[in-house]
């Protein structure tokens, strides 16, 4: 697959730079998001042992080596050279092709049109992934972070009528009974609460979709106890808030901003979510 020629990263910075093994060792913090596992060729051995689907073309050691320097594309920004080097994988190669696609289209692409066919691409991938393995919670999860996002752009209300809401939450409660400890799934459930009591109501929402209040809060709070030092937890919890509350709880969103803005990113990801908290509050 060619290279797609996408906007470069605006922040480079050689702190996201992540050579050789200093992968491996920052892949904790990197990843305590997502939960993603280390693609090592153990790991990849162990996976395709049980799921023979997911063999690659190439050997495990090829591949493992392709999937950490995809991994190390993404990171430092490289969003395009991310999702080439994870296709050219095959299927173990989808959920870093998945994220950096996602990542790309919700900051850096301008035209919609383009971007609604991004998240499409994603969400095809996604589900060939799901159809061929149960076990990996991020073919669920940036499966639903992309029907949630390609939702947002056709509007709430449409996405309501195609029935994506019930697909989003359902490849979040896949992501969260495979990985419990999921952070962005309890993120993006927890928005899933907010804007759908914002479009349609709590009663409605709650009658309908199974929305809520307090079960957004808990998804929040749960994702800040996992991930203590996210700014993406910290944003979307405070645009939850006014959606579900108003202005009531525009003190402790503006407070949410703040202590975003001021968070350490340690990849291009949590740059561009820094970034966005500054902007929030400059509105």
């Amino acid at each position: 697959m060619a290279k797609p020629r996408w906007k470069a990263f605006p922040h480079p910075s050689k702190d996201y730079d992540y050579p050789g093994a200093a992968l491996e060792t920052a892949w904790a913090r990197l990843h305590r998001g997502d939960c993603e596992p280390f693609p090592d060729a153990a790991g990849l051995e162990a996976l395709v042992a049980a799921e023979p689907k997911l063999k690659p073309k190439t050997s495990l050691d090829e591949a493992a080596a392709t999937l950490q320097d995809a991994w190390r594309a993404y990171h430092r920004g490289d969003f395009a050279q991310a999702v080439e080097l994870g296709l050219s994988v095959g299927l173990l190669g989808v959920n870093v092709a998945n994220k950096a696609t996602n990542i790309y289209a919700t900051y850096l692409e301008d035209d919609e049109a383009a971007k609604l066919a991004l998240f499409q691409a994603s969400v095809e991938r996604a589900e060939a992934l799901q159809a061929t393995t149960r076990r990996l919670a991020n073919a669920h999860y940036l499966h639903a972070q992309a029907l949630g996002r390609y939702s947002q752009g056709i509007s709430i209300a449409k996405a309501l009528a195609q029935g994506l809401a019930g697909k989003v939450r359902a490849s979040l409660e896949a992501a969260l009974k495979i990985e419990p400890k999921h952070a962005d799934a309890h993120i993006a459930f927890g928005t899933y609460h907010a804007e759908i009591i914002a479009k349609v109501g709590g009663m409605i929402g709650g009658l309908t979709y199974g929305a809520s209040k307090d079960d957004g809060v808990k998804h929040f709070e749960t994702a800040l106890k996992l991930n203590p030092d996210s700014a993406i937890t910290r944003v979307e919890y405070a645009n939850a808030l006014v959606m579900m509350f108003g202005n009531s709880k525009m003190k402790q969103a503006v407070s949410l901003y703040e202590a975003a803005a001021k968070a350490s990113p340690a990849d291009a990801m949590e740059r561009l979510d820094v970034e966005l908290a500054k902007a929030e509050l400059e509105d």
